[in-house]
């Protein structure tokens, strides 16, 4: 684990407890339903997909590569928050960046749950998009510590939905990506003593969190079309 993320994990700590635990769950649950519906300038996660596959001529991997370069690109640009309108009032209590990071990797996750064939109205996925947003290696912890009962795709075709499952993924989802931002701070701070630095930091740690997150929600959700 790097400083950063250690710093960051320290941050995440001290941000959560300053958050009611309703907001800590329901945070990325109210972030989603704006990156499937649409919000601002940023269309739904339908939508999204359907031109996508349109321009990839049909080919699901391919527009599922294209959205994710997309959304790294995205992920760099500063200022995103504010260009949609709207996404900022979300951020009453938790940075903006936070709220335009969230927002944007749900998108992305949800984007591709869709060109894979799930239902992403249905709560069992919902949850599993959250799950992806984690990351490979936190999943992996997480089951191993019966804290999450399986993999995103064991999530989104389980037998039931499990309303606590909901909470409690709420509240992680939330965690890490305090984390990811709190860390990522640390490094731009250092960064901002030299000129335009800063920015680039900032924009190049957004830009691989989304990465990985695109890379791990297109490994782990595989292929439900017939």
């Amino acid at each position: 684990m790097g400083i950063g993320k250690t710093i960051g994990k320290a941050t995440a700590a001290a941000a959560s407890a300053k958050i009611a635990p309703e907001y800590t769950s329901g945070f990325v649950r109210s972030v989603l339903d704006r990156a499937i519906d649409g919000v601002g300038r940023l269309p739904g996660a339908r939508a999204s997909a359907d031109k996508r596959l349109a321009e990839s001529n049909g080919d699901v991997d391919k527009a599922i590569h294209e959205i994710i370069e997309s959304h790294v690109r995205l992920a760099g640009v500063q200022g995103f928050v504010t260009n949609l309108g709207g996404v900022v009032t979300l951020a009453v209590t938790i940075p903006a960046n936070i709220t335009g990071l969230a927002l944007l990797q749900c998108h992305l996750v949800a984007t591709i749950a869709y060109l894979r064939g799930y239902d992403i109205d249905d709560h069992r996925v919902r949850n599993a998009i959250l799950a992806c947003m984690m990351g490979e290696e936190t999943v992996e912890a997480l089951i191993k510590d019966n804290k999450i009962p399986s993999t995103p795709a064991g999530i989104a075709t389980a037998p039931y939905h499990d309303e606590e499952l909901d909470k409690r993924i709420g509240r992680i989802v939330t965690t890490e990506l305090i984390a990811k931002v709190g860390g990522k701070r640390v490094v731009t701070a250092v960064g901002r003593r030299v000129p335009l630095v800063g920015g680039a930091i900032g924009g190049a740690a957004d830009g691989f969190n989304t990465w990985r997150v695109g890379r791990y929600a297109d490994k782990a959700l595989p292929n439900r079309h017939p």
